[in-house]
């Protein structure tokens, strides 16, 4: 059964960082991709940073220069830098990993980033 277990979430306050981490256990492959997505309220979930085996990750533009994506797959663990952080950064972040097609299959329960003006 794979689990995957966020934390590192909390309130913050704008221009302040965060290190969220995604600790995965079962019978996850190093091989798979991972990536964090985040929902805020009345929003649809959205991808935020992915990063594959190899280490080659994809940022969406909105928190590009802000936001890193790190994996260590020898512990099985991503996790995402975000440093000056915005208001508009303020949701629930899901930790997610692909199954052997490649589709976002297995979700954490998300932890909440909240962002203070």
């Amino acid at each position: 059964q794979v689990q995957l277990v966020e934390s590192g979430g909390g309130l913050v306050q704008a221009g302040g960082s965060l290190r969220l981490s995604c600790s995965t256990s079962g019978s996850i492959s190093s091989f798979n991709a991972m990536a964090w997505h985040r929902q805020a309220p009345g929003e649809q979930r959205e991808l935020v940073a992915s990063i594959t085996s190899g280490g080659r990750s994809n940022i969406v533009d909105s928190v590009k220069g802000r936001f890193t994506i790190s994996r260590d797959s020898a512990k099985n663990t991503v996790y995402l830098q975000m440093n000056s952080l915005r208001p508009e950064d303020t949701a629930v972040y899901y930790c997610a990993t692909t199954n052997i097609f490649g589709a976002w299959t297995y979700w954490g329960r998300g932890t909440q980033v909240t962002v203070s003006s």
